[in-house]
């Protein structure tokens, strides 16, 4: 809960809107609107601390140095990764460059789903959707950058989306070509019959 960070960082610390937008991978004016109250109204701050994500001596460190980020306590990992699909994880200090990312896909890969974008830049629904009708809170801000560049999926990963959703379509306009064709061939023969049916009705 990125909003909930913010709410807390805003209220136990000293550090700046930058610094706290780039951690929580939100815009300054969105963490200024935060702290004004214009912003997450209702939402309860979650201690990052205790979350595990940040330590007092780092929180310590950025607010006596303006210029630096917080940066991520590293965890330990115990388990080897599986391959079972999971949400994808975007480092907190490129979540803002998700919108970028998206607004690329959107307009270069129309024919991706909203859940293949989810899945290559770890965002959800709401916000692509909220992209593609330009209402997103920031979209004058927004400018499409490739995710490959900004390092939130691997070339392979979007290849491999967009052979995809090429093959959905294609099987998609092949059903849609049938579904005419026969459409053709009803009203053709349903032609014929009224053709055929004139005479009779005229000699009778």
């Amino acid at each position: 809960m990125p909003q909930a960070t913010a709410v807390w960082l805003i209220d136990h610390t000293s550090l700046t809107f930058d610094q706290i937008a780039v951690f929580c991978g939100l815009h300054p004016l969105e963490v200024k609107g935060i702290a004004d109250g214009d912003v997450a109204h209702g939402i309860k701050g979650m201690d990052p601390v205790t979350a595990g994500q940040l330590t007092r001596d780092e929180i310590k460190r950025c607010e006596q140095d303006t210029a630096a980020e917080l940066q991520l306590t590293a965890r330990p990992t115990t388990q080897k990764k599986t391959q079972t699909r999971q949400t994808k994880y975007t480092p907190l200090s490129r979540r803002q460059d998700r919108p970028d990312a998206i607004s690329w896909l959107v307009r270069n890969h129309p024919e991706l789903q909203d859940a293949q974008i989810s899945r290559l830049v770890g965002t959800t629904k709401p916000t692509i959707q909220s992209i593609r009708a330009r209402t997103h809170w920031n979209i004058s801000n927004i400018k499409p950058v490739d995710p490959v560049t900004l390092g939130l999926c691997a070339q392979t990963m979007l290849d491999e989306e967009v052979r995809r959703a090429a093959k959905r379509v294609a099987v998609a306009d092949a059903a849609a070509a049938k579904r005419a064709a026969a459409k053709e061939a009803a009203e053709a023969a349903d032609g014929e019959a009224s053709s055929a049916a004139a005479p009779e009705d005229a000699s009778g």
